[in-house]
């Protein structure tokens, strides 16, 4: 659900993988778009600096920049959950008005696309509110359950947020947050996880946690250390 980079010191490998297993299975696969597939946020949190230091030129990050671009914003798993990197947007309630963005672009510095790649849901807020990010907005339980009853679906499924625990459920299960990077930025100590869905809309789901690898099988770090993020 996004971020494939920026979030360590290997994240053109990461990358790279994740494009192979696209390639291999490309109907199992699907890759969404997060805040962080983008060339002005690379350019800051580390992935142009990582392809410059690995390939000696910029043209490695350029390329990737422009597969970010082709990225979908948005997912539907078994007619049931809504996968997104971020959240969700007061401009769209319905889930066919995302297939009318123009996402071939730049990620904006507002806006419907925006808000989904950048917003974040919070157990203090009813319905909307701006977001100290800068970017998307803050929705709370209302907007989450009118969302799902719209578009028939029962959990909205985003990343975005840091959750220490690796996953959290939010607004009666409408809303949950799945962190997929252990030990963040190599010093939180947080777990991660993944959220296994049944085949069929309305069949169980199963999260699956998981730490760190151990240190020595990680390879030689980079020099530079990752730069600071807003967790």
């Amino acid at each position: 659900m996004g971020d494939y980079v920026d979030r360590g010191y290997h994240s053109i490998e990461t990358l790279l993988l994740l494009l192979l297993l696209k390639a291999r299975y490309p109907d199992r696969i699907t890759l969404l778009r997060g805040n962080h597939e983008s060339r002005q946020i690379t350019q800051v949190y580390g992935f142009y600096d990582e392809c410059y230091r690995k390939y000696g030129t910029a043209n490695v990050w350029r390329l990737c920049t422009e597969l970010f671009d082709y990225m979908p914003l948005s997912a539907i798993v078994d007619e049931d959950v809504f996968c997104v990197h971020g959240g969700l947007s007061p401009q769209l309630m319905q889930v066919e008005e995302i297939k009318m963005l123009d996402r071939k672009q730049e990620v904006p510095h507002e806006g419907p696309m925006s808000d989904l790649l950048w917003s974040d849901p919070d157990a203090d807020v009813d319905g909307w509110a701006n977001s100290q990010r800068g970017a998307g907005f803050v929705f709370g339980a209302a907007p989450s359950k009118q969302f799902n009853a719209l578009n028939g679906l029962t959990l909205i499924a985003r990343a975005h947020q840091l959750v220490m625990e690796g996953y959290k459920s939010m607004f009666d299960d409408n809303c949950c947050t799945v962190w997929s990077a252990p030990n963040y930025c190599y010093r939180c100590g947080n777990v991660a996880s993944i959220l296994e869905v049944g085949d069929a809309p309305g069949m169980s789901r199963n999260v699956v946690l998981f730490g760190a690898a151990p240190v020595e099988s990680r390879g030689h770090l980079a020099k530079h250390p990752p730069p600071e993020y807003f967790l």
